[in-house]
């Protein structure tokens, strides 16, 4: 899958888990998820995150700084998941 493909799914992923009421196309690559200037995700929609990327990518984030730097924006999300060692879920 290429970097659009999986930017999109991830997206997708996030309206779906976290009930967001805008679509995938409305969420920026850049965006922050969290803080000022954000889509207004709050500390439940993190760890529905961090599920969500275990289950469906096989991303397991191990810490809460790793968490903060991996849920930062959709970016972000989409370098985590394509660092993920051969023979990952995503593949």
């Amino acid at each position: 899958m290429d970097q659009t493909q999986l930017k999109t799914r991830l997206k997708e992923m996030m309206v779906e888990n976290l009930m967001l009421k805008i679509s995938a196309a409305e969420i920026g690559d850049d965006q922050p998820l969290f803080g000022p200037g954000s889509l207004g995700l709050d500390s439940v929609d993190a760890l529905q995150l961090v599920v969500a990327l275990d289950k469906n990518f096989g991303l397991k984030i191990p810490n809460p700084g790793e968490a903060k730097k991996t849920l930062e924006n959709i970016n972000a999300m989409a370098a985590a998941v394509q660092a993920l060692p051969p023979g990952s879920k995503a593949e």
